[in-house]
């Protein structure tokens, strides 16, 4: 059974409302208030599957990694009280109305995928769940992404829902939820007034309160370690302390489209990682002033078009599967991969050409999901 976290919302919270793609392009306005679908359909056979544990059969962490690493980047950066212990996963608005966002930079893991109109929403993976910043601004839930975020056994958070697919869709899982909508202001999500004051609109205002988090947990009684089956490295990590490059194409620069948005990487070589851009300009945190960078960056293509009996939200296959194709970008190399979910709670697998197990670089990882042909590379 689904185990989620309820409060009664502020009267306040419930008077709040909360480039060119395949379609029409948005406007400027239209792109940030993003609006919510109305569609009916229910969610897709995937999603309504129950069964709480992966199958696939659980990897322990080899007798050679630290106690103390992050299963996310595969390096020893865990804080003691982190050890064992599950992940957090923060969705974030990516529109340009809502930028700079803050609080990502400290991600581990950070995924991209495309929502309504062809723009994105991010998804923040934090592995030490006692060092997670404030974050903002803060969004709503689409099927899709709790479906990536249970892989890791991660305890998922958002402000709202679509609720003609995402909320059937949680509803089905087993899944820790932290949902701004139901939790109400207070200990975990609140507005950044400032940001408000200085001409944002309000529904790019939502922030959580990451350092609150452990508390909250503890005294929600919600689980913080591990499930057996999650306690191994998220990937296949190259031995500790040593780099590889894909044996591929150069791949000094990387663009990942989806439609109204794109994502440009620029490999430093100096300091071996890719330093992101939204669109055209660096993508910066607000609070840290750091540009995103990332050791890996990961593009799987796969099939994204209308849900079915609407014509706004997205259907992502998010599954894969023998013939899924991907890339793998790092150490300004690009190689060719396949890529699969065998389910619900099953962890993202990557493969190279001779079906092997790809080992990736320790580091923090970018991961896409966009349209076949949506990833260009410059030597």
């Amino acid at each position: 059974m689904k185990k989620r976290i309820f409060a009664l919302c502020s009267a306040l919270l419930l008077s709040l409302t909360v480039f060119a793609g395949c379609g029409s392009k948005p406007t400027e306005e239209s792109a940030a208030s993003e609006p919510e679908a109305t569609a009916t359909a229910a969610p897709t056979a995937k999603a309504e599957s129950s069964a709480a544990e992966s199958t696939a059969e659980p990897t322990e962490a080899p007798s050679t990694e630290p106690a103390n690493v992050n299963l996310l980047t595969g390096l020893p950066t865990l804080t003691d009280g982190a050890i064992g212990k599950r992940p957090v996963a923060v969705m974030v608005n990516n529109v340009d109305a809502a930028l700079p966002q803050y609080g990502i930079s400290a991600a581990d893991l950070i995924f991209e995928l495309p929502v309504e109109y062809d723009l994105t929403r991010l998804m923040a993976v934090y592995g030490d769940y006692t060092q997670i910043p404030e974050v903002c601004s803060i969004r709503s839930c689409r099927y899709y992404y709790p479906i990536l975020a249970v892989g890791f056994d991660a305890i998922y958070v958002n402000w709202g829902m679509n609720e003609s697919v995402a909320r059937p869709t949680v509803n089905s899982m087993d899944i820790d939820q932290y949902d701004g909508d139901e939790y109400g202001l207070g200990d975990c999500f609140g507005r950044d007034k400032a940001r408000y004051e200085s001409g944002y609109a309000w529904e790019h205002t939502g922030v959580f309160h990451g350092p609150n988090f452990p508390s909250v947990l503890e005294k929600d009684k919600v689980r913080t370690d591990l499930k057996e089956d999650k306690t191994g490295t998220a990937f296949n990590f190259v031995e500790m302390d040593k780099n590889a490059a894909p044996n591929g194409e150069d791949a000094q620069k990387v663009r990942v489209d989806f439609g109204a948005n794109y994502s440009v990487f620029t490999y430093d070589e100096e300091n071996h990682e890719y330093l992101k851009n939204f669109k055209d300009s660096p993508h910066m945190d607000g609070i840290s002033k750091e540009q995103l960078k990332f050791e890996n960056v990961i593009v799987l293509e796969t099939e994204i078009k209308p849900y079915p009996g609407d014509e706004v939200i997205k259907y992502v296959d998010w599954e894969g599967g023998e013939n899924a194709k991907g890339y793998y970008i790092s150490e300004g190399k690009m190689v060719p991969i396949t890529w699969s979910k065998a389910g619900m709670y099953d962890p993202l697998k990557f493969f190279d050409a001779n079906g092997n197990e790809l080992q990736l670089n320790r580091g923090k990882s970018y991961i896409a999901f966009t349209y076949a042909g949506n990833c260009k590379v410059e030597g």
